[in-house]
């Protein structure tokens, strides 16, 4: 395959950016497409350019460091990771644009990295739960209902990747920080924090510059993980219960 390469380059986060075109020829339709970008870069150590930047690391669709637009979209035309992206989702001759995270929250590092340590922020703020120094508990001490740890398995799912982010018109983190609260919060080991988890997250959250949540839905549909969007109006019930619990409303 022959491609024609629309990259957004950027020397550092001080500097004005603009789109570079480049062509890459012999792109296998079984290369992901970080490896295509591998290709490219090669290309460019080889005349002596300086290589695209770009986030990446497990590249198994699990540690959520790609972060990439492709052609407008988070991630790309199919509902998965940018790694586990292949390149038979394009044609031979096809011009694709490629571009970093657009949101407030993620300034551009370089090129395709963005710096999205408001995440992390966000999570230290409550992403965790109370544990006791000692042995492990016995794994069935504490009984949990099937639908509860149903909810829990399908919220931890999310890695942080922050394709909801990028898709969002508003640049809003709702539901990145929905699936991090609901997660905890129906489970038991997660109880002694649960108002203050969801307090805090959101407050964070907001504290971090995210954009407000108008329930347009597409993070819900750009989520590789598919984190479901109704996980926002729990974190929302858990947030005003919480704030009546503390008398804040």
């Amino acid at each position: 395959m022959k491609l024609n390469l629309r990259v957004w380059r950027q020397r550092n986060a001080d500097a004005d950016g603009a789109m570079a075109t480049y062509e890459v020829d012999g792109i296998s339709p079984d290369m992901s497409f970080l490896e295509m970008l591998d290709t490219l870069n090669e290309e460019l150590i080889l005349r002596g350019e300086d290589p695209v930047a770009f986030d990446h690391d497990c590249r198994e669709g699990i540690c959520g460091a790609c972060s990439l637009v492709i052609n407008g979209d988070a991630h790309g035309p199919e509902r998965t990771t940018t790694c586990q992206l292949h390149m038979r989702s394009f044609r031979d001759g096809d011009t694709i644009d490629v571009e970093p995270w657009r949101a407030s929250a993620f300034p551009v590092v370089k090129d395709l990295v963005v710096d999205r340590s408001a995440f992390d922020r966000v999570i230290q703020a409550g992403g965790y739960i109370s544990v006791p120094t000692g042995a492990a508990p016995e794994a069935h001490a504490t009984p949990v209902p099937k639908a509860d740890a149903d909810s829990a398995f399908e919220h931890a799912e999310c890695i942080g990747c922050g394709a909801c982010v990028a898709a969002c018109p508003n640049g809003s983190a709702m539901l990145f920080t929905s699936a991090k609260v609901n997660h905890l919060n129906v489970l038991p080991q997660g109880s002694p924090e649960r108002e203050t988890r969801v307090l805090d997250m959101v407050a964070q959250m907001d504290a971090e510059g995210f954009g407000g949540c108008t329930l347009t839905g597409e993070c819900a549909t750009a989520c590789p993980k598919g984190i479901p969007l109704p996980s926002i109006s729990a974190m929302n019930r858990e947030w005003l219960r919480a704030r009546r619990k503390a008398g804040r409303g």
